[in-house]
C-alpha cells in the first residue's frame, strides 16, 4: 500500500474515533445536567425560572463542544494540512 492510502485510512480512523469520544463525552454532561435540573426543580419548584435559564446556557456550552469536535474532524477529513506535505514529497 502506498503512504497516501495508509494516511487516508489512518485519518479516517482517527476522525471516527475523534467522533465517538468527542460526542459521548457532551453527551453524557448533558445527559447529567438535565438530571441535575430536574432533581433541583423537584426540590424548590419556585426556583423554575432560574434553573431553566441556567440549563440552557450549560446546555449550549456543552453543545458548543461538541460542534467543535465535529468541526476538526471535518478539517481533518477534508482540508488536512499534513496532506499536502504528502502530495508534493518535500
Amino acid at each position: 500500500m502506498s503512504d497516501m492510502t495508509w494516511f487516508t485510512i489512518l485519518s479516517t480512523l482517527g476522525a471516527a474515533l475523534a467522533v465517538a469520544i468527542g460526542m459521548m463525552f457532551p453527551a453524557l454532561a448533558m445527559g447529567r445536567a438535565i438530571s441535575q435540573a430536574l432533581d433541583a426543580l423537584a426540590r424548590q419548584p419556585e426556583a423554575e425560572k432560574s434553573v431553566m435559564r441556567t440549563l440552557f446556557i450549560g446546555l449550549a456550552m456543552i453543545e458548543s463542544l461538541a460542534i467543535y469536535v465535529l468541526v476538526i474532524v471535518l478539517i481533518i477529513l477534508f482540508r488536512n494540512p499534513l496532506l499536502e506535505y504528502l502530495v508534493t514529497g518535500s
